[in-house]
């Protein structure tokens, strides 16, 4: 180790670059922490969705927006809610169990997919390729559906079909049943999609 001492100037100078590389440093950290931190927009697209269902008629369906995505809520009729049990030898997944931690939260995990028989709570896009399925609401024969349909929805895009409660048909392109997000009810005719802490009927 040199025992040579280090000059007044060369000193100065050795603490002043010192100090601009920190300074400098801090100034380039503060942007890049700040781009880690989620914007006002990402917050309120993740936020939990409050949505009013009093006037919600039976056969009726109302679309918010929850993380980006169309989250439908249908109000099922009793017919609707009856015939749900006729067809689970036609769906390819009946009960739920493929992907259940991803797809169906356990109480969901039943005939209708819900917590309440007659309302059905599901993210509206199709599980083959992001598609959103249209309304096909009305039992029987009609274009592009077969003979015995009995209510639900109809993926244009590659014809995946599914039933009132999200269920898919077998032998289609969609591999599994539409998304049951979080979801709880705060009153009888107020949900919140995106939480469900707690939730009951």
């Amino acid at each position: 180790m040199s025992d040579t001492p280090v000059d007044g100037s060369k000193r100065t100078w050795l603490i002043a670059s010192g100090c601009a590389g920190v300074v400098g440093g801090a100034f380039t950290a503060v942007p890049f922490v700040s781009s880690l931190q989620p914007s006002e927009r990402a917050k309120a697209a993740g936020a939990p969705v409050e949505v009013d269902i009093s006037a919600l008629k039976p056969g009726e369906k109302l679309t918010v927006e929850w993380r980006g995505k169309p989250v439908w809520v249908v109000r099922r009729t009793p017919e609707e809610v009856a015939a749900l049990a006729k067809h689970d030898a036609e769906l390819a997944d009946p009960q739920s169990k493929r992907k259940a931690d991803e797809l169906t939260p356990p109480y969901a995990r039943n005939e209708g997919r819900s917590i309440k028989p007659e309302v059905l709570v599901v993210v509206g896009i199709c599980t083959h390729l992001g598609c959103s399925p249209s309304d096909k609401f009305q039992p029987g024969p009609q274009p592009s559906l077969p003979d015995d349909w009995p209510g639900g929805f109809l993926c244009p895009c590659h014809g995946s079909t599914f039933d009132l409660a999200g269920r898919v048909f077998r032998n289609k392109p969609a591999p599994d049943n539409l998304q049951v997000p979080p979801y709880m009810y705060v009153s009888d005719n107020r949900l919140l999609i995106g939480e469900d802490k707690n939730s009951k009927a």
